[in-house]
């Protein structure tokens, strides 16, 4: 890992970028290719015109947008006028929004016309007698707002350049550089306080992990709301002098057009991902040969799906890690580990950062046994916005963060993720862990996808319920999954209940919804 801070701050970052790369592209969104220099020099205009608009160092903006050069402009220009940054997820509705936009206080919002078939500045033309405090909507594109992104920026043309040279100056280390909403699945959304050094820190080491390179072309669908595509996505791209390449949503066709018409290298995404392009029929006459780097994480992939892209891909690094909003990249697999370690384990505590396993009462838990993830280190949260009693009960008195996540640790200090402690269920007096019994169903020869919740029962307290995506041209059973399931794994965690289904109910960050399969379990035995 190189030091723990090249940069005071993020806008320091982006400059030593423009500088560094210069005419290299930065950014390809579509027909537009934009050096670093005229990366840099956007994101000043954007400073200039927040600061004309009496945007104040400490306040927070936010960004409703979808991947686009335009979001990492304005995120660039916020940070640059010392202001925090506030992603706001692009599936949310309305209510959704107006909670985001008051919790945070936003004083501006960047955003879209028509996207995903909704309306985004209609909308925040409804929310706004709701909020107060929000001074202007900017609409890229031709989005009815209060100003569109180009009469935005000549308003603030008129700023001196020795003006925002001192806002970008007086950014610090300490100074909090975002706002990143939890995604509420345990109570209402809460705002996660990140600051410049952290993120810095961070992403330079998953720089190191991923082996980024300088000129690597990387194709970024994981949502820019989201700490991936927003910071080990277009932030780390800026660190290394990759080109980004954004993409507003997952087609697999698209995706792959675009990797040979730009050489990508580098292509996150989910484990979906890749196996929608291993099944995908045109594969064998497709020149991917540019594919160098896979990086993924999930509680369930199959060793199979590694071995794949290993084997029929042309990817030399393969990596999974573990991470959350409030600690960023905790872990992550290394170069040498064979496939089985990256399939089941989400790898080893990044440099800075230690895991402990325990459990209820904090004790904690020898190899091999099962409790709450915690993590302490340098890129454990400043806390939750304006809400000290949550981060009180999140972030203990010795700075261990409390996940909400079950996990293991082997020998070898590898995570095993299990699970979520609200996910697990007890059969019997038995603890199930979901994300060990979905791998252990994802050995069947015809299952692609699997989410299993648990379901009231009578006599065991609670039973376990799959819900099965079938791999193309299988004709799966129910009954006949239940007793492969039974045949192969302890009684308690073999499911009583499997429901066939086209596909799995996802966020836009691509997380299962259980929710909503327990919703559906709780029905059939309602």
């Amino acid at each position: 890992m190189r030091g723990d801070l090249l940069w005071r701050s993020i806008p320091a970052m982006a400059a030593d970028a423009g500088a560094r790369f210069g005419g290299a592209e930065a950014v390809v969104d579509g027909d537009r290719r934009v050096s670093f220099t005229n990366l840099v020099a956007d994101a000043r205009r954007v400073t200039g015109a927040l600061a004309a608009s009496g945007i104040e160092p400490g306040e927070r903006v936010a960004i409703w947008a979808p991947n686009r050069y335009e979001w990492l402009v304005s995120a660039l220009g916020i940070l640059g006028a010392g202001a925090a940054v506030v992603p706001v997820n692009t599936r949310f509705k309305g209510e959704e929004v107006r909670y985001i936009l008051q919790r945070s206080g936003a004083r501006a919002v960047f955003t879209v016309g028509e996207f995903l078939g909704m309306d985004y500045a209609a909308t925040l033309a409804e929310l706004r007698p709701d909020l107060p405090n929000l001074g202007q909507v900017i609409g890229f594109d031709d989005a009815k707002a209060d100003r569109s992104f180009d009469a935005f920026l000549r308003a603030g043309d008129a700023v001196a350049d020795a003006t925002v040279d001192a806002c970008w100056d007086a950014v610090q280390p300490d100074d909090v550089s975002d706002v990143l909403f939890t995604s509420g699945t345990t109570g209402a959304p809460k705002g996660v306080l990140m600051t410049h050094a952290q993120t810095l820190r961070q992403f330079s080491d998953w720089c190191d992990m991923a082996g980024l390179r300088t000129g690597d072309r990387y194709l970024i669908v994981n949502p820019f709301f989201h700490m991936f595509g927003y910071k080990a996505g277009c932030l780390a791209s800026l660190m290394q002098g990759a080109t980004i390449i954004p993409k507003p949503v997952l087609d697999v066709d698209d995706l792959l057009r675009t990797v040979i018409a730009e050489s990508v290298t580098v292509l996150p995404g989910p484990p979906t991902l890749y196996q929608s392009i291993l099944d995908h029929p045109d594969r064998g006459g497709l020149d991917l040969s540019s594919l160098r780097v896979a990086v993924t994480g999930a509680a369930d992939i199959p060793v199979d799906l590694i071995r794949r892209l290993h084997e029929e891909l042309p990817f030399s690094t393969i990596i999974t890690g573990y991470g959350l909003t409030e600690a960023g990249t905790v872990t992550g697999t290394g170069p040498d580990d064979d496939f089985a370690t990256i399939a089941t384990t989400v790898g080893r505590a990044r440099p800075g950062l230690e895991i402990r396993i325990a459990d209820d009462d904090g004790v904690a838990q020898p190899v091999g046994e099962a409790g709450e993830v915690l993590v302490r280190g340098y890129s454990v949260m400043r806390g939750y916005l304006d809400d000290p009693e949550a981060t009180s009960a999140t972030v203990d008195a010795d700075g261990w963060l409390h996940t909400g996540d079950l996990g293991t640790l082997d020998e070898r200090g590898c995570l095993r993720i299990v699970g979520r402690k609200k996910d697990m269920f007890i059969v019997g007096g038995f603890n199930a862990y979901p994300a060990e019994i979905e791998n252990l169903l994802l050995g069947h020869p015809e299952i692609a996808r699997v989410a299993v919740v648990g379901m009231p029962d009578e006599r065991l307290g609670e039973v376990g319920m799959a819900f099965v995506v079938s791999k193309p041209g299988a004709a799966l059973v129910p009954e006949d999954v239940i007793a492969w399931a039974r045949a192969g794994m302890a009684n308690y965690k073999a499911p009583r209940a499997v429901e066939i289904v086209d596909e799995l109910p996802v966020n836009a960050a691509g997380k299962v919804e259980k929710e909503v399969l327990r919703a559906r379990a709780a029905e059939r035995t309602g």
